[in-house]
This record gives structure tokens, C-alpha cells and sequence, in this order.
């Protein structure tokens, strides 16, 4: 622990991580430490009553979830997660999407696979 003397702030080594929707190895949820969370509840409980998700770590595993009542959208990656239903990328670089294919409407199973082993 140490404090700021220009500020007179209290720095106990508990971290928000602000995620950047630009990075694509996060969410754009905010992460708050359980420690963090100790010190500024009330103002973490109203940032959720706002609408906003808060994850809620414990050595940097998320293991809660502060948010509206109602869900604004579907279940995230960190929701998966935390619910124990999936888990976290262990890669940063991603490869790229496939590009879309537009198949012919009136294209027969038989003949795209004959096409497909070298057919003519």
C-alpha cells in the first residue's frame, strides 16, 4: 500500500482494467477486483444500476457479475466464462474469417461434390 502525496490517495494494489473495444483480446466490460470493489461499492452498485456491466475478478479470474436487472443483450464470452460453460481464449492472434461463399441457388448436392473430387 502506498499513498499518493500530490493526491492523498490510497493505492492498495487492487486494479480496474478498462477494456478497449478496439483490442479484440477483450470485452468492452469493465473488470474490477474484489478489493477494488470493497473500497468504492457504492459507486460500482450505481455505475450497474446505469446500465453497465462490471465483472468481478479474484486474482485476475472473473468470478462475478454486477449489471442491470434486465440483460441489455445476449450472454458474452465473460458471461460463458464465469458460469463455467466455456473458457477463455488462450491466444491472443486470431486467424482471419473465412471469406463468405455465395453457392448457386439451383446448384445439386451431386454435382458440387463431383465437382469438388476433381470431376469434370
Amino acid at each position: 500500500m502506498r499513498i499518493d502525496p500530490s493526491t492523498h490517495r490510497v493505492y492498495t494494489g487492487a486494479t480496474v482494467a478498462r477494456m478497449s473495444p478496439d483490442d479484440p483480446t477483450s470485452s468492452a466490460l469493465d473488470r474490477v477486483g474484489v478489493r477494488e470493489l470493497r473500497n468504492n461499492v457504492a459507486a460500482v452498485v450505481r455505475r450497474a444500476g446505469r446500465g453497465e456491466r462490471v465483472i468481478v475478478t479474484v486474482d485476475g479470474v472473473p468470478v462475478a457479475q454486477l449489471g442491470p436487472l434486465v440483460p441489455v443483450t445476449g450472454p458474452t464470452l465473460d458471461d460463458l466464462v464465469a458460469s463455467g460453460l466455456a473458457r477463455p481464449p488462450h491466444r491472443a492472434d486470431r486467424p482471419a474469417a473465412p471469406e463468405p461463399v455465395d453457392p448457386p441457388v439451383d446448384a445439386r448436392t451431386s454435382s458440387v461434390l463431383h465437382a469438388l473430387r476433381g470431376g469434370s
